[in-house]
């Protein structure tokens, strides 16, 4: 019995042919016919980031019957867990690449070297992670208590995945974090990109719509709203014109700055420390420390009884 037969006649035999058909033009374009790599895949790393968030925090986002003798094994158990699941997932990346290059590298000890590594960073993720919260609780007055900044805030759940990605990046594991990052992009409308170098005590406040670009650099304490744009003002191309890859092309944000709901910065520019730069701003050089920059003035004369018209 054909599956034409048992799907209500909707031609599935001649469509699964012809997506046969274009799939192996496809990998044999790009040169993958007979062994085509698996990529990490965002089904496993979801919960594995989620785990990584009841480790960090067993009380609030952990298991809800868990008491203080049960606590260590839960972080144990799930961190073992976890990390196993992270390492296969960072050994197919590197697959991936060792493939896309030519090269034949045994990367189940790289794989392991950086998932030990990362494991190692988690102490550090999670005190940037507090701050992260401190600071939305003290700038927010909204809200309540840090527990409900931790488990209620999509700025906090985008920097929990940042702050994750940040490190596996910095390892070696761009692609890896490249997936965590944009779970939080579709879960919070927050997109920033795992390169971005971003200092303890940052809050995003509401935060849909926050884009940060791969080479941004923020420090302390940084305040940032919603619909704010950390962006790349052109992108330069080689002489075969296609794009130069790497370059710092995006802001770079000192300490203490605030930056209101829709300003858009944009280029290899500086803000200087404790600035203030308005809403719906668009700024493309930079500005020294202490700066309020913020729109021109809207001009408004009435006019009475038609005079003046």
């Amino acid at each position: 019995m054909s599956l034409s037969d048992t799907a209500g006649g909707w031609g599935i035999d001649a469509l699964v042919a012809e997506l046969r058909d274009l799939r192996v033009k496809s990998l044999e374009h790009r040169q993958r016919r007979e062994h085509p790599p698996k990529l990490p895949s965002r089904r496993i790393l979801g919960p594995i980031v989620d785990n990584l968030g009841a480790v960090l925090f067993p009380n609030r986002l952990g298991q809800e019957d868990l008491n203080d003798e049960g606590i260590d094994y839960f972080v144990g158990q799930t961190l073992d867990s976890l990390l196993r699941q992270l390492h296969r997932q960072v050994a197919l990346e590197l697959r991936f690449v060792a493939e896309q290059n030519g090269t034949s590298t045994e990367v189940k000890h790289q794989a392991a070297e950086i998932t030990r590594e990362f494991a190692k960073q988690l102490p550090k993720i999670r005190l940037l992670i507090d701050s992260d919260i401190q600071a939305a609780f003290e700038g927010d007055p909204a809200a309540r208590s840090s527990d409900e900044v931790l488990v209620c805030y999509p700025g906090i759940t985008a920097a929990i995945h940042h702050r994750v990605a940040h490190e596996l990046y910095r390892l070696g594991a761009p692609l890896v974090a490249r997936v965590i990052a944009e779970l939080a992009h579709s879960a919070t409308g927050i997109d920033i990109h795992p390169g971005a170098q971003i200092a303890d005590s940052f809050f995003i406040d509401h935060g849909t719509g926050v884009v940060i670009g791969e080479t941004a650099v923020i420090g302390s304490r940084v305040r940032v709203y919603q619909a704010v744009t950390l962006g790349a003002k052109r992108f330069e191309k080689d002489d075969n014109g296609m794009l130069v890859k790497g370059n710092a092309r995006h802001p770079i944000v000192e300490d203490d700055v605030v930056i209101y709901a829709g300003a858009t910065i944009l280029g290899r520019i500086t803000i200087g420390k404790g600035s203030i730069i308005g809403g719906n701003v668009w700024l493309t050089h930079s500005v020294p420390p202490g700066s309020h920059v913020s729109q021109g003035q809207n001009r408004t004369e009435v006019f009475a009884t038609g005079g003046g018209i």
